[in-house]
């Protein structure tokens, strides 16, 4: 009885008594259909009719085969196999409510850490040209005692060198190790000027320790005038940067301290002038990944999020009518005698958000 050939492009019935094995003329590979052109991938005939693509003859020789190959399954058994597949070890989890959040979120009052200062070949050669850290003296003895009594916890000591932080008034009886003199940066050295410990690395000449002892300064000098700087900031799914514009800030005078929800600015900069901001962080940022970064035009704070995701703002809400009210204060206070002045700064090139909320005028 003559059974039929299964082999793709025979077709043929055969005596299975009389298969030889040159036989059968077949195609062993696959059917291709690419840019319109039909072909077997075992051989390089192609063509745009699929009734010549069903007539190409065979290019192999070999015995007729009377299996039947598998039926491929079809798409509603597919899915339906799909659908009764369990799904084990699946959790989806939604965003976290702001009750959520605020529970979960780190104290405010956790101690704050100095973040690393990067400093960029430009703005040492600015500095050096300029010589603009003479202006910043301060020399021994120039802290008041009675001043110390209103420091807040957490304060840096403003002496150069000294990383000491106010921790109560017992830090007052402790020795500040510090450089009376100013920094110089000649011909690509760096060094103070009380103790001419020269290095070409700017981050060496940071660390080096004080040359003399003497009180810490917790309230730093009040010749320096308090201004407000633009600054602004944008953010990737691991990172936020918080952009500040000044002109050829000083890292030697300057400090940045953080937890992981608070932002403390500190920065000195050209014409003896100090920006100060303090912001309650919308989320959490690990510490130990911030870093700050100055070149000559801005001051660039990199904060690492604890957990990836986007922020809906820099600050939280109700930090935001906080500082309002200490700008107000420092207004206030300007006025009283041997107060710092504040006034707007010349970097100062574009007006906030805020200000453009509170003079009325309709954002673009």
């Amino acid at each position: 009885m003559a059974s039929l050939c299964y082999n793709k492009g025979c077709g043929q019935r055969f005596d299975p008594e009389q298969n030889a094995k040159d036989s059968c003329l077949y195609h062993p590979g696959i059917p291709i259909f690419h840019d319109a052109l039909k072909g077997w991938s075992c051989c390089k005939k192609r063509t745009t009719d699929f009734s010549e693509f069903l007539s190409i003859k065979g290019c192999t020789k070999g015995f007729h085969s009377k299996e039947k190959p598998p039926e491929p399954f079809s798409q509603e058994e597919t899915s339906d196999k799909l659908k009764a597949k369990p799904v084990e070890g699946l959790i989806i989890q939604g965003p976290k409510s702001a009750e959520k959040m605020q529970r979960e979120r780190p104290s405010s009052d956790e101690p704050r850490q100095l973040l690393p200062i990067k400093v960029s070949r430009s703005l040492e050669q600015a500095l050096e040209k300029l010589n603009l850290s003479s202006k910043d003296e301060a020399p021994e003895g120039s802290c008041a005692g009675e001043a110390a009594a209103q420091v807040r916890a957490g304060t840096t000591c403003k002496n150069a060198a000294c990383k000491a932080i106010y921790q109560g008034p017992e830090s007052n009886t402790e020795v500040c190790t510090f450089h009376p003199g100013v920094p110089v940066f000649h011909e690509g050295m760096k060094y103070w000027s009380c103790c001419g410990v020269k290095t070409t690395d700017f981050s060496t000449f940071l660390e080096q320790p004080g040359c003399s002892s003497g009180r810490h300064c917790w309230t730093g000098k009040g010749d320096k005038k308090a201004v407000s700087c633009r600054h602004d900031w944008h953010q990737t799914s691991s990172q936020v940067v918080v952009t500040v514009y000044t002109k050829n800030p000083l890292p030697t005078l300057s400090s940045v301290k953080a937890n992981r929800t608070v932002l403390e600015v500190h920065v000195i900069f050209e014409g003896n002038k100090i920006f100060q901001a303090e912001l309650d962080l919308w989320g959490v940022i690990k510490i130990e990944k911030s870093f700050v970064s100055m070149v000559p035009t801005k001051v660039e704070i990199t904060l690492c999020k604890a957990s990836p995701g986007s922020w809906a703002r820099l600050e939280l809400p109700q930090s935001t009518s906080h500082s309002c009210g200490e700008q107000k204060k420092e207004a206030t206070n300007a006025e009283e005698p041997g107060a710092a002045q504040v006034e707007d700064s010349d970097d100062s090139l574009s007006w906030s958000e805020e200000e453009d909320e509170e003079l009325g005028t309709p954002s673009n």
